[in-house]
């Protein structure tokens, strides 16, 4: 991002009102995406410096796609737009939270509300199964996306 410079110190970075994220070093830094009404979590994906400059001008959330090595603006293909309410960073800035409107009622590629569908359970043997919970599907993904627009860093 053009607005961001080296943190000269931790109080700098954590008291700060500079923003300075941290990006790891594939230049990527992990983002929380929630319903900003209820709070619910959507999704987790990532930024790159473009992602996040292109969310703070545009209003819209843009990732960078690992699996694709490409940006991507949420909706582009399923209409399914996040328009950003309020973008936060935490206390040393290497993770984003954007609380958004979900528009179209769905964020997860798959046609669902959040990507977190799945609770983890203990199964018998001692070790862990997955339990579908809020896995209802608002939309089909084989009529919405073709093979190459599904994003499943």
């Amino acid at each position: 991002m053009s607005s961001v410079s080296s943190a000269k110190n931790s109080e700098d970075l954590e008291e700060g009102l500079a923003l300075r994220p941290r990006f790891d070093a594939a230049g990527l830094i992990t983002c929380v995406t929630s319903d900003a009404v209820t709070g619910e979590v959507l999704m987790v994906a990532h930024m790159n410096a473009d992602a996040l400059q292109k969310t703070v001008e545009s209003g819209e959330a843009w990732y960078f796609s690992r699996s694709r090595n490409a940006l991507w603006r949420k909706g582009e293909t399923s209409g399914h737009v996040q328009r950003v309410v309020e973008i936060r960073i935490d206390c040393d800035q290497d993770a984003v939270w954007l609380r958004v409107e979900q528009t179209g009622g769905a964020a997860c590629h798959t046609g669902r509300r959040s990507c977190f569908y799945r609770a983890v359970i203990p199964d018998e043997a001692g070790g862990a199964a997955l339990k579908f919970v809020a896995a209802e599907r608002v939309f089909d993904p084989n009529t919405v996306y073709t093979k190459h627009d599904h994003t499943t860093d």
